[in-house]
């Protein structure tokens, strides 16, 4: 008796027991629709000077220090 074929079977009967849920809001909408509401919301960041913009220099530091090995 294998873990894995257990939970599968038990997750799929979980799933047919309750109802789906449906959708609602920002999530219920077609994705353009949304990219669109996205779009707008970064507009208004970077017009209000809320929103981050990277320099050159943050750019490069953030690369290398994304590649460094873990230090302990």
């Amino acid at each position: 008796m294998a873990p894995e074929s257990s939970s599968t079977q038990s997750s799929s009967n979980n799933s047919s027991d309750r109802p789906q849920k449906s959708l609602r809001g920002f999530a219920a909408m077609d994705p353009q629709r949304q990219r669109e509401i996205a779009s707008l919301g970064g507009r208004a960041a970077h017009q209000s000077g809320h929103a981050h913009e990277f320099t050159s220099e943050e750019a490069r530091a953030a690369g290398k220090k994304r590649h460094r090995p873990n230090q302990p």
